[in-house]
């Protein structure tokens, strides 16, 4: 299926959605011109794996990748791109019965996720995000932001150690860090511990 960002580029987008979904999550990829796309380890890890335990996932390819239109823009503007996939989830009907909506993203996909302050989301996950792909100020309203988030951060992170992370987040509001060791930045290995801290995250925020 084709979503349209605020531009008007259409991006390709991808729903796993089960019957008796109980929340509904937003995938974010890593790094285009490093071969991330939304079939990458930790996203398709996500995408097979939450909508078994109800949680229904869409994954969309950024701008320039794949079947999407467009250019990559150095981050400029693929927050259009999330913001694009989340209209898109917020068709789902259960939403509208009070159900969370999560926005999730590994790598650059989580530094453009945590980037993007929407009021439709209930909760952030950044997996191993690098912080770098965005201004800092641009995550100054999900920092500031009371709603809920998880940094799930690998231990043997190749690319930013999870302690400058900690430091640079430690004065967000409402940030959970969570550690996985022997994990290196792409999770080989360890993508279990990464469904697993995901979902329990959102079954908090269908608690909350």
């Amino acid at each position: 299926m084709l979503i349209r960002a605020a531009d008007g580029t259409r991006l390709e987008a991808e729903w796993a959605a089960p019957e008796d979904a109980w929340a509904v999550a937003v995938l974010c990829h890593p790094h285009p011109q490093y071969g991330g796309t939304m079939r990458s380890l930790v996203i398709s890890a996500l995408f097979e794996a939450l909508p078994a335990r109800g949680i229904a996932c869409i994954r969309f390819n950024f701008r320039g990748v794949e079947a999407s239109e467009g250019e990559h823009s150095e981050g400029r503007d693929e927050p259009l791109d999330v913001v694009a996939a989340l209209d898109e989830a917020a068709s789902h009907p259960v939403l509208a019965r009070g159900a969370p909506l999560a926005l999730v993203g590994w790598s650059f996909g989580a530094d453009m996720a945590l980037a993007v302050d929407d009021s439709r989301v209930a909760g952030w996950v950044g997996i191993a995000p690098p912080l770098r792909f965005r201004p800092a100020n641009a995550y100054a309203a999900t920092a500031t932001d009371m709603r809920p988030k998880l940094l799930v951060l690998a231990a043997n992170d190749e690319f930013r150690a999870p302690s400058e992370i900690e430091t640079a987040t430690a004065a967000w509001s409402a940030t959970r860090i969570e550690i996985i060791p022997g994990a290196s930045h792409f999770f080989v290995g360890r993508t279990d511990r990464v469904v697993a801290s995901t979902a329990m995250f959102v079954e908090t925020l269908a608690a909350s």
